[in-house]
């Protein structure tokens, strides 16, 4: 079952699997386009400036939701962005599965904070923006289990820049979460859906 208004149309700035499934399960009617935008490059200059997590998301979920919107100006656009941080240390996906495995044992038994930031757009401009904040701690895995896990998994790691999915196998990754399992998902997916009721684009 989807719900929307006829009037306004939604397109998800992402290719994100993830995103997409929780928009279509909760009924959300959408497409999907991709945002061209050089998250990596964008990431790193604003690191190496010093702008803290929460501004780098809230960046790039806005690039991404601008940049769609300006060549599709009457659809309601959603950008969307995640960081992970460690210490202070802002992390990105891992290019390799030697790579995961590697980012995998740095975040073993120890807790990373997840700062997912979402932005709704409009006519070319950001007409609604939301972060939140998720702590995540790992528990202490064997290196055994980290074989299993990535053998079980395979490349659809790369896609999550934590190495892990919830609604799969990374879930036996965790000792504990504190905030939305949707946000750790890749959206704020309550907020964003009582913004799009309020709006309009969604029943009531």
């Amino acid at each position: 079952m989807t719900m929307g208004s006829s009037e306004i149309s939604i397109i998800l700035a992402s290719q994100s699997p993830a995103r997409a499934r929780l928009l279509a399960a909760a009924g959300v009617l959408f497409t999907t386009q991709r945002a061209a935008v050089d998250e990596n490059t964008v990431r790193l200059a604003m690191t190496d400036s010093g702008a803290r997590p929460r501004e780098i998301a809230e960046t790039l979920a806005e690039m991404k939701a601008l940049r769609v919107s300006s060549s599709a100006p009457d659809a309601l656009v959603i950008g969307s962005d995640q960081i992970l941080v460690l210490d202070d240390v802002v992390f990105s996906k891992a290019e390799d599965l030697d790579g995961a495995r590697t980012q995998l044992r740095t975040l073993r038994g120890k807790t990373h904070q997840l700062v997912t930031a979402v932005c709704v757009a409009r006519g070319g401009g950001a007409i609604w923006r939301h972060i939140e904040t998720v702590r995540i701690t790992m528990r202490d895995f064997s290196d055994r289990f980290l074989d299993h896990y990535l053998a079980n998994v395979g490349e659809t790691v790369l896609s999550s820049v934590g190495c892990y999915h919830l609604e799969g196998l990374g879930v036996q990754l965790m000792r504990q979460i504190e905030g939305d399992h949707f946000t750790v998902q890749g959206l704020p997916l309550l907020a964003l859906l009582q913004y799009l009721r309020d709006y309009g684009a969604l029943e009531s």
